[in-house]
């Protein structure tokens, strides 16, 4: 189903029209609720990157969503996969950044700030703290393009999955004309 019929369908389900604006911020939030619901191995994607020694934090991707797996990886190519913990818990088993060692944890911390500044982007606290540069490999879940923002008007859940999007884009149809 791409973005015109699926656009048609509710209109034609709730005997509406409605605004191109308004009905992309319904898609926007049936695909959001979607995505926050059901981790789908189709919306799954992995980055590599590079750990800096004596630095606990490591940034989020822009398009995280949550997090399928984190490895460190050594030097001699072995793959050390973290486990997710609770920010506490990192704190509390090492209680100061000077704890070094290959990390074993990782949590989801929160805004990068510096300075003053506080960003949106999330990011990682690894424990313990690296004790020299590794190269992590985070396989994640990521919130893709909507598809009433595609040049072609599909998207994978449009394609594989459309009664749900459909059903989504009906319940906030519903809520927006209550």
């Amino acid at each position: 189903m791409n973005y015109t019929e699926l656009k048609q369908s509710v209109e034609d389900y709730t005997e509406n029209s409605f605004s191109a604006t308004d009905f992309a911020t319904m898609t926007k939030l049936a695909e959001q609720k979607i995505y926050n619901t059901v981790q789908l191995a189709a919306l799954r994607k992995y980055v590599t990157g590079t750990v800096t020694a004596n630095d606990q934090y490591l940034p989020c991707p822009g398009d995280f969503l949550s997090v399928f797996s984190m490895a460190v990886i050594k030097s001699t190519g072995e793959y050390v996969y973290l486990q997710d913990k609770d920010v506490n818990y990192i704190r509390e088993m090492y209680p100061t950044p000077t704890s070094t060692g290959i990390p074993k944890y990782y949590a989801i911390f929160g805004p990068a700030v510096a300075g003053s500044e506080i960003s949106d982007e999330l990011t990682f606290i690894l424990g313990p703290t690296p004790a020299s540069a590794y190269s992590v490999e985070l396989h994640y879940y990521y919130y893709p393009e909507s598809i009433s923002e595609t040049a072609d008007g599909t998207t994978w859940l449009g394609d594989n999955y459309d009664p749900a999007l459909l059903y989504g884009s009906l319940v906030e149809a519903n809520i927006y004309l209550k």
